[in-house]
This record gives C-alpha cells, sequence and structure tokens, in this order.
C-alpha cells in the first residue's frame, strides 16, 4: 500500500467519524477519571477502580455515536448481538489501559496525576482506539448485503 493509499484510507469519513466519537468518549473517559480521583470516595483506592467506572461512562457514548453516526448503515438486525460484542470488545480495549496504568502506577512506582494520566490517557487509549476500530468495522458493525427481497446477510468487513 503507497503511503498516498494509507493516507486516503487513515482520512476516510468512517475514521474521521470514529475518531470524532472517540474523542467524545475520550472527554467522557478522562473527565471522569480526573473527578473520580478526586472525589474522596475514589481518592483513597486504586486508580483503577475510577479508571473502570469512567470507562464504562465512555462506552455508553461511543457506543451510541458509533451507531448513530459511524455506522449508521450497519446491520441493526441482531442489537444484543452488536452491545454484546461493543461491550465485549471495550472491556478488551479498557484492559490496555488498566494494564498501561497498573504496569506505571505499580510496578515502575509512577504515582503521580500526571503519571497515571500518561499511562492510562494516552499509551493505553491509543492501544485500545486501535483494537476498538479493528474490532468494531470487523465484528461489531458489520455491513448488511441485500440477498433476496426483504432479507439480509451479514457480511464481514
Amino acid at each position: 500500500m503507497s503511503p498516498r493509499d494509507l493516507l486516503a484510507r487513515l482520512t476516510s469519513p468512517e475514521v474521521i467519524t470514529f475518531l470524532a466519537v472517540g474523542g467524545a468518549g475520550y472527554v467522557v473517559d478522562v473527565g471522569g477519571f480526573n473527578l473520580l480521583r478526586s472525589v474522596p470516595l475514589f481518592a483513597g483506592h486504586d486508580p483503577t477502580l475510577a479508571k473502570i467506572v469512567a470507562v464504562a461512562l465512555a462506552m455508553v457514548v461511543t457506543y451510541v455515536g458509533n451507531r448513530a453516526l459511524t455506522w449508521r448503515d450497519a446491520d441493526t438486525s441482531d442489537r444484543r448481538r452488536e452491545v454484546a460484542l461493543f461491550v465485549l470488545f471495550n472491556t478488551i480495549g479498557l484492559g490496555f489501559s488498566v494494564v498501561t496504568l497498573f504496569v506505571s502506577h505499580h510496578l515502575l512506582g509512577l504515582t503521580s496525576g500526571l503519571a497515571d494520566n500518561i499511562s492510562a490517557n494516552v499509551v493505553g487509549i491509543a492501544l485500545g482506539t486501535i483494537f476498538r476500530f479493528w474490532s468494531y468495522r470487523r465484528f461489531v458493525f458489520t455491513p448488511a448485503s441485500v440477498t433476496a427481497p426483504g432479507t439480509t446477510t451479514r457480511v464481514s468487513a
């Protein structure tokens, strides 16, 4: 693939919309994480708990955004399957942030708020974003193709 083709793929409407929706989720995630870290109920606990709650809130935002905007034309015949896979792949994506936060905070001893944010909200989210785009596109928001009048068949992207 040439650099020009790669640039065209990276700037496609699908990728741009996915990143915009992800940006909204990122604001909810990072804002929620930092807010929860400052609330007395969470402040005395491991920051991983705050990260999990923040990601759960962001997950709702990104599901609605991706369903309504990024992949609005995707097959909607099995919403339970779609939501279950979305939650599964988000949980795996959360694992990237939690693992990078755990390594930084507990194994490397980098315990400042800045270090926690860089490990979880820069490195972890970047890795998780790449994984999420691939998994959503491949398994969650699959296109529908018409095979006969009134019927659809799921097609992998």
